[in-house]
């Protein structure tokens, strides 16, 4: 059956429909950028003020650098690009190798969504007074289905922290209910409270948590994943490798996150290294854990 429309409402496309995206920021940042997407030199673009309505800033010049270069993108520190306010939904989305975007201030949902390899670093303003590790820096879902490069928060994130994550590293202050939710790869540093069900449907990757109360076990989804104390090696190998060299893994993101972010939380984890390393889990898939020992056993790494 095929319904009468009524006088003057077309069945097909006839207008040209204006989505009104010509001011938003992605094509300033694109303009700013371009001697470097055409293989110029690295640069570090002026302080730009970001606002909620500032919605997946990065997306659209991370398309601009996969069309030319692929996936693997840019040079690491090609672009810099400093913002400070409150971001939109889906800040940094599939934000591209070579690309960094260095926040002061806040963001909401979806944070590195699709995540491809660039940097994500959010920090509270200059000045500030509030515990980073008490206060929310970001919203929910956060590095939800990313797949490869850098998040460090220097805050709490929402519910749902590295849902999907597949390839991803981040170090984050606290996160909400369902951490690490359906992770299949990358590292996740908690170094800070975790909500209830953490790890649930988690089959890969690694999580880090900073327990120091002694009770995640009770937060944890044991379903698919086992704690572990860290590896016994503190020597700085291969740390690709899962199954070892835990604390100078721990120990580099934590140096990273302290470096970039200002983390106080982080410099003092650190300095007392020695005498806190106890309190860190490791949340470990059952499946992936016996994968990465059949390949190491075959002589794969």
């Amino acid at each position: 059956h095929k319904a009468e429309a009524a006088a003057g409402v077309a069945i097909r496309h006839s207008e040209t429909q204006d989505h009104k995206i010509e001011g938003i920021l992605d094509f300033a940042l694109i303009a700013a950028t371009q001697s470097v997407l055409d293989g110029g030199a690295p640069m570090t673009l002026p302080v730009r003020a970001i606002k909620n309505t500032d919605r997946t800033i990065g997306a659209m010049l991370s398309g601009k650098i996969a069309k030319r270069y692929g996936h693997a993108g840019l040079p690491e520190g090609a672009i810099t690009i400093p913002l400070t306010g409150c971001a939109g939904q889906s800040f940094g989305a599939f934000l591209a190798h070579g690309v960094t975007l260095d926040l002061e201030g806040a963001a909401n949902d979806y944070v590195g969504k699709g995540l491809s390899g660039g940097t994500i670093i959010v920090r509270p303003p200059s000045g500030s007074t509030l515990k980073s590790e008490e206060n929310i820096i970001a919203g929910n879902t956060v590095l939800y289905g990313a797949i490869a490069g850098q998040a460090y928060l220097r805050g709490v994130a929402g519910e749902r922290f590295a849902v999907r994550n597949s390839g991803a590293t981040a170090v984050v202050e606290g996160v909400g209910d369902h951490g690490c939710e359906y992770m299949t790869g990358g590292c996740v540093v908690v170094i800070g409270e975790t909500g209830r069900n953490f790890a649930a449907g988690m089959s890969g990757g690694v999580a880090y948590v900073y327990d120091e109360a002694g009770d995640f076990n009770k937060r944890l989804n044991h379903g698919m994943v086992e704690l572990e104390p860290l590896s016994d090696d503190e020597d700085s190998g291969d740390t690709s490798d899962l199954l070892r060299f835990d604390g100078a893994r721990i120990r580099a993101l934590l140096a990273a996150h302290a470096k970039l972010t200002g983390s106080k939380r982080a410099e003092a984890l650190l300095a007392d290294w020695a005498k806190i390393k106890s309190k860190f889990v490791k949340v470990m898939p059952v499946d992936y854990r016996a994968a990465l020992m059949n390949r190491r056993a075959s002589g794969g790494r």
